[in-house]
Order: C-alpha cells, then structure tokens, then sequence
C-alpha cells in the first residue's frame, strides 16, 4: 500500500506535484488558465473539489488566474500562509486588493485547478 506521498507523486505531473503538495509557484503569465475565457467551473487538482465558477473569474494583471469568491467557502481550507485547499493542497494566495463584492482575490496556480468547460 502506498503512503499519500506516494499516491500524489503517480497521480501529479512533476510540476504539478511541487506546486501542489511542497507550496510552490508557478510563473506569473505562464500558466494555462490565466487568460483563459472558457465558461465553466474549476476542481481542485487532486481532489476534484469544486471550487471555482469562470464568471468569477476576472483578470487582475497578476498573470495568475484570480477569482474574486469561490463556489463555498467550506470548499477552501484558509491557512496562516494564506495558502488553502481542502485536501490539503496549495492552491495559491488570497489578497485583500480584489474587486466588490467581496474585496478578495484568489490569486490562483493553474497547475493546481482543471476546468471543466460547460
């Protein structure tokens, strides 16, 4: 039987695994979603937990695809690094420079979301 370390390692590409599980960052302009216009909602990448809807979604100019609520709160998990995501994966960070109505951005890595276009 395999440890979650080793089940998120078979199920995750390299990058997707160090972003993910060890906290890191993709570059800024050069993830799949951070001008993406296509309607639908966005799961976590290792659990499939919905998390996202494309309509709040807005391009902030960061280079990472950023949202300014998600579908439940009880979908995120918020930590003191302001890193988050249920299952214990890093989604990104969450800024209080976002527009109404909620004054939050959801700074978030592409490699850490997949899109479920409608």
């Amino acid at each position: 039987m395999k440890d979650k370390d080793g089940i998120w390692r078979e199920k995750l590409s390299e990058e997707e695994y160090y972003v993910c599980r060890k906290k890191g960052t993709e570059r800024a302009f050069s993830g799949e979603y951070w001008d993406c216009k296509v309607a639908g909602s966005y799961v976590c990448k290792c659990c499939e937990e919905l998390l996202f809807l494309s309509e709040h979604k807005y391009d902030s100019g960061c280079g990472w695809p950023s949202f300014y609520q998600p579908i439940k709160s009880a979908a995120l998990e918020e930590t003191r690094d302001t890193s988050f995501g249920k299952c214990g994966s890093h989604l990104g960070h969450v800024f209080e420079d976002g527009p109404d109505p909620t004054g939050l951005r959801y700074c978030i890595n592409s490699l850490s979301i997949t899109l479920n276009p409608k």
